[in-house]
């Protein structure tokens, strides 16, 4: 079996798709379909073409109509800035194609329930790329909770911060332009958070929460006097209420001085509580009330063979994997679900869920109230 993808968007994202596919068939053996590399669309000639002579693509084009129109296409597979997914993800998805689309879905809850309901009419899977839920820590997490070793969760308290855009000599991009990626910090960090915390606890039933732009305005373009303004967060501070009760704190920073990849939470139950950090991504530190009280403490489990996922890269506890094997675990349950049907976490119903959470976080950083989640952009059945 082939499974033949179209790749829109040749940028850095789409170069990591490409080769967690790779891997994922390097890493699993064939236990389900080859992909094929049919062809690669940019609206840059020059990207498409190095694309297509880099990655491997057999045809490269500048017209993404022409992607999921393709009759040779099993799966498009939609790596672009995020003001584009929801046109292309839809056209696909009329075109009965199978998507693989990188977060957010879309850039709006009504958008994102809108296609999670032609991809159910239309029977084909549909997967949104929240590589963090892949992680073999979220795994053992989300079972430790499942399995009650926590006891009753009461709590969840996490941020995701960066310091990538503390210069405020750096300038305007597309990520600050709210017709183009829809948030600011929230959208491109703190949804990555919502989907760790989304897939292990559950839904969240209501937010208040607070925003801040640091940096109002920005160079134009690199070296330019003139400025721009900056029309999204650069900090956001949420509250939560969950639908299983428990309560918790949010946040997110794009100008956290110090911090590079810093997306960590601990989640507190009546009977332990764990704690990670993506920055020590192969480390889970957990406490347990039930140890000996002359014992007790956290103690730190490393990623092994035992955790799902893990023993694809290697046979022994304790040797690191990182960012990309996230991506090649995303690759391996599309490929699973394509090839034999197998179920998959972050569905197209599961993205507009954290759409809905997101919108609902923005309006009420707005009102500066409590805004419940599901009385924004519909209800999820």
């Amino acid at each position: 079996m082939e499974i033949r993808i179209g790749l829109i968007g040749a940028g850095w994202m789409g170069k990591a798709h490409t080769n967690s596919f790779v891997n994922a068939l390097l890493d699993f053996g064939p236990e389900y379909g080859k992909p094929i590399f049919e062809v690669v669309s940019d609206v840059s000639a020059e990207a498409a073409q190095k694309a297509s002579e880099t990655l491997g693509y057999s045809r490269w084009t500048t017209n993404w109509q022409d992607v999921v129109t393709d009759e040779h296409i099993d799966i498009v597979d939609i790596a672009t800035p995020n003001a584009f997914h929801y046109e292309i993800a839809k056209a696909a998805l009329e075109n009965g194609k199978h998507v693989y689309c990188e977060k957010p879905l879309t850039l709006s809850s009504e958008q994102s329930l809108e296609l999670a309901e032609i991809a159910k009419a239309k029977g084909v899977v549909n997967y949104v790329g929240y590589n963090n839920v892949m992680n073999p820590a979220s795994a053992y997490i989300k079972e430790l909770v499942d399995t009650g070793k926590l006891g009753d969760i009461v709590g969840f308290f996490g941020t995701y911060a960066q310091d990538s855009l503390l210069d405020p000599n750096l300038p305007i991009t597309w990520r600050h332009i709210n017709k183009y990626s829809g948030s600011g910090a929230l959208g491109d960090l703190g949804s990555h958070l919502l989907s760790v915390s989304q897939y292990i606890l559950g839904n969240i039933e209501s937010v208040n929460a607070t925003a801040k732009t640091i940096f109002k305005q920005r160079p134009s373009s690199p070296g330019s006097l003139t400025l721009a303004e900056v029309e999204n967060e650069d900090i956001i501070a949420i509250l939560t209420n969950y639908e299983n009760g428990a309560v918790g704190t949010i946040s997110s920073s794009r100008i956290a001085a110090g911090r590079k990849n810093y997306l960590t939470y601990e989640i507190q139950g009546t009977k332990g509580t764990v704690h990670y950090s993506l920055e020590r991504m192969n480390e889970v530190n957990v406490y347990f009330t039930s140890d000996n009280s002359a014992d007790r403490g956290f103690r730190t489990v490393f990623l092994g063979p035992d955790h799902k996922g893990y023993s694809a890269f290697y046979p022994a506890a304790g040797i690191a994997i990182g960012y990309n094997d996230m991506k090649v675990l995303e690759a391996h349950e599309l490929l699973s679900a394509l090839s034999k049907g197998t179920a998959y976490a972050c569905d197209f119903e599961f993205g507009a869920q954290i759409d809905k959470t997101v919108d609902a976080i923005l309006a009420s950083a707005v009102q500066q109230q409590w805004v419940r989640v599901n009385e924004v952009g519909g209800v999820i059945a």
